[in-house]
């Protein structure tokens, strides 16, 4: 168990800011990506601003909420990984309560925007705190804690959907299932940095259950989100040729991936991991151009 530190109140504002993950955007740029292609596919054009901003800060403090509350249910593994090791609770710079109490502030901060969106928005939401909430225990149940995260990180596309007013139809759950398989396979690439250290301490991951084909499988569940994604374009007319042209550089982008993760070594498996907020771009540039 980490040793109490005490701190002024300069250095407890910068624990939290860390517990957060403010320092560290990828996270947050992961989720707002397919947000954004929602909200375009939904709005068929430019959203309204009122909206844009709403779901903009959604994202932000939902994300933040998600952190701390994964940093509280590891506060005694991240120790004794080499890559979480300095996080604030493993520390002891910030107490387990101080984390629980920063996600329900976020949680409550996400829930006052909701205010500002429709009455189906409101009831969508249920969906992403139970997810946000019980994902970052997944790993002490399950060798599947990236699907849980999957499931969270793409709850936003419906979520944008009933605040633009349009249904949950097919396009929606094409690009629901077309991020989530994509997410899957990111957050295995992630995994594979911390798999040594997860078997020694126990945590499941799906690089630890993909084994010798985690490889294999990523490419795969790309291949999945390019197909279904490309569903979700042609079924809204977006796909020739913005959607096409994105999707084909975003295959270009995969196989990069893939000849910098065969080899497995975790840091280069990290630094792909984090390129994956190239494809959640060159998506949304596609769309956006394609509705202009």
């Amino acid at each position: 168990m980490a040793t109490v530190q005490h701190t002024n109140w300069q250095q407890r504002l910068q624990a939290y800011y860390y517990l957060c993950r403010f320092d560290k955007p990828i996270g947050t740029e992961l989720v707002l990506w397919p947000t954004m292609w929602a909200l375009w596919i939904a709005a068929k054009g430019f959203p309204d601003l009122k909206t844009f901003i709403v779901m903009f800060l959604g994202v932000i403090f939902m994300r933040a909420a998600g952190c701390a509350i994964n940093d509280f249910a590891d506060r005694k593994v991240d120790g004794h990984v080499a890559r979480t090791k300095q996080r604030p609770l493993a520390t002891g710079i910030i107490q387990p309560i101080e984390a629980v109490m920063v996600f329900l502030a976020l949680v409550a901060a996400s829930a006052c925007l909701l205010f500002f969106l429709p009455i189906a928005t409101f009831y969508c939401s249920f969906g992403a705190l139970i997810l946000a909430f019980i994902y970052p225990f997944m790993k002490r149940y399950t060798h599947l804690p990236q699907v849980f995260l999957g499931a969270a990180f793409s709850w936003a596309i419906p979520m944008a959907f009933t605040a633009m007013g349009r249904p949950l139809d097919l396009t929606c759950w094409l690009l629901y299932f077309g991020n989530l398989a994509w997410t899957v396979a990111y957050d295995t690439q992630y995994a594979i940095t911390d798999r040594e250290y997860d078997l020694k301490i126990g945590v499941k991951s799906t690089a630890i259950l993909f084994g010798r084909y985690d490889i294999e499988i990523i490419n795969l569940l790309q291949a999945a989100s390019v197909v279904l994604i490309g569903a979700a374009l042609y079924r809204e007319d977006l796909f020739y040729p913005y959607g096409m042209i994105a999707l084909c550089a975003v295959i270009a982008d995969y196989v990069y991936q893939w000849m910098q993760t065969r080899q497995r070594d975790p840091q280069r498996c990290f630094k792909t991991f984090l390129h994956n907020r190239w494809v959640g771009m060159i998506i949304f540039a596609g769309i956006f151009i394609a509705l202009l």
